[in-house]
């Protein structure tokens, strides 16, 4: 066969539009997965996401000390375990005493358990008594130690309400332990994002402020 310099051009041009249209479809990839990666529960992404913000929160410049040489205490508050409907961003519903379902198009900004968590450290160091410790970084030796399991914090179709349930365990110096269970229940709440939102702050709240006079006794 002769060599033909028009079809080696032509041979050319073709392989460098195939690599071109290889370079553009590996990048449609890569975006699509990237995208993947951020979506929460596909399709539209919501247009807020819910917090918990608390209602008693320690003054600027407020501080408490504890340790070998102070007489303040100080108290860790640990991340409550949390059943599998809650160790998720998502917002359950409860249809029935055996069906669970998710609220549309409603999310938390971060899990239900550190959300919580925080909230109550920020109660409990509102009062003013104590040295809280409310992330993973424990410096010191706690006098008291918060641990639990958050059971509930979302929807009840059954009689339109939000509810915050925690069964907390005390435990103090000395190996001492104690439980209780702690729950707060808002009624009359509609099935959508900005009205349960705010009810389950109310809530939240309500159990973090019971949690927080307990710990004080």
């Amino acid at each position: 066969m002769k060599d033909d310099p028009a079809m080696r051009q032509s041979l050319a041009i073709t392989a460098h539009k195939q690599g071109r249209a290889l370079k553009h479809a590996a990048a449609a990839l890569v975006l699509a997965a990237l995208a993947g990666c951020v979506s929460l529960g596909g399709g539209k992404p919501p247009e807020s996401l819910l917090t918990l913000s608390p209602l008693a929160a320690p003054a600027a410049g407020s501080g408490a000390e504890a340790g070998r040489d102070t007489t303040g205490r100080a108290i860790l508050v640990q991340l409550p375990d949390t059943p599998a409907k809650l160790d998720v961003l998502r917002l359950p519903v409860a249809v029935t005493d055996t069906e669970i379902a998710y609220l549309e198009e409603t999310y938390w900004v971060e899990k239900p358990a550190r959300l919580f968590r925080r909230l109550v450290g920020e109660t409990v160091r509102a009062r003013g008594a104590a040295l809280v410790i409310d992330n993973d970084d424990t410096p010191l030796l706690a006098d008291v130690t918060l641990r639990g399991t958050l059971l509930d914090m979302g929807y009840d179709a059954r009689d339109a309400s939000v509810v915050v349930r925690f069964d907390a365990v005390r435990t103090e110096a000395g190996d001492k332990a104690t439980s209780r269970r702690f729950e707060a229940r808002e009624s009359g709440v509609a099935p959508e994002a900005r009205a349960v939102g705010p009810a389950l702050n109310r809530a939240a709240n309500q159990v973090a402020a019971d949690v927080a006079e307990w710990l004080a006794q």
